[in-house]
């Protein structure tokens, strides 16, 4: 079964690079509900140059397979094998690509039991998967100097991605809302950086505290401002901030999850 490849004016785009077998080298549990996969075993050297806040696609192995099956990518399009099923595939944000080790850690939220958390909780060294990327880019100037950034749990990796880039003459506000105290972990960033943790007020209020986090934020035209989180609560938000004035062109907005969908498209910048 083949999928055609045509770019967004209907034409025939380069091929993508096919997934690339990796497995786990190591874990390490962050926090209760955070866990980090370190993964190597191939020439992971293309994510030293990955922007900030960019993407991967993780190719899982569907249940009782060892390794996922993984199509053939040619110019006429990603042929799949018709006797194995497909694998599970997300997208994440690998947080950091260590050049000496040559692994890239990818971290995992643990919420509920969707394929991608199951298969993180239960995962160890030699498990195979498949890799994708990197894909994405940031739209903004790295040298801005005054930055306002919010996200939740999903978002943690995407902005340490970003808190790593920025330079030391950058002032960054940081709001990130979380379940509670236990989720918190470590930001570091060579800016002037002010990180408060917002604790949810109950645990179905996506996005509450970073909404009232916006609407209390001095924004002035020159701040950049990146905010990730739940679909519907990043819409709100985005709402909020253009109908104060930020100009679209300084925001950045990213629906990374959507309550009660399985798998969310890829893509969702929040503007409808």
């Amino acid at each position: 079964m083949k999928d055609s490849i045509v770019d967004r004016r209907g034409g025939p785009r380069r091929p993508r690079r096919p997934p690339e077998p990796v497995e786990v080298v190591r874990l390490a549990r962050i926090t209760p509900r955070l866990v980090s996969v370190h993964v190597g075993g191939a020439d992971l050297s293309r994510f030293q140059a990955a922007a900030p806040t960019s993407h991967i696609k993780l190719f899982l192995p569907a249940p009782g397979q060892d390794a996922p099956t993984l199509p053939k990518i040619t110019a006429e399009g990603r042929t799949w094998p018709e006797d194995k099923p497909r694998p599970i595939v997300r997208t994440y944000t690998p947080r950091y690509f260590d050049a000496y080790a040559g692994t890239l850690e990818v971290q995992f939220v643990l919420h509920g039991d969707g394929p991608a958390a199951t298969w993180a909780q239960r995962a160890k060294a030699g498990d195979k998967l498949a890799i994708g990327g990197p894909g994405g880019r940031l739209p903004f100037d790295l040298t801005a100097p005054e930055w306002w950034i919010g996200g939740d749990e999903s978002a943690l990796p995407a902005v340490g991605t970003l808190l790593d880039a920025l330079p030391a003459s950058a002032k960054a506000a940081v709001h990130l809302e979380v379940d509670g105290a236990e989720d918190e972990i470590p930001l570091d960033s060579a800016a002037q950086t002010t990180v408060t943790w917002h604790h949810r007020r109950h645990p179905e209020a996506w996005g509450e505290e970073l909404y009232d986090a916006a609407a209390g934020a001095v924004i002035d035209a020159e701040t950049q401002v990146w905010v990730a989180c739940e679909a519907s609560a990043v819409r709100r938000i985005r709402r909020q901030l253009l109908d104060r004035q930020v100009p679209r062109s300084s925001l950045v907005t990213r629906g990374y999850w959507r309550q009660g969908v399985a798998d969310h498209p890829d893509h969702d910048h929040g503007e409808d």
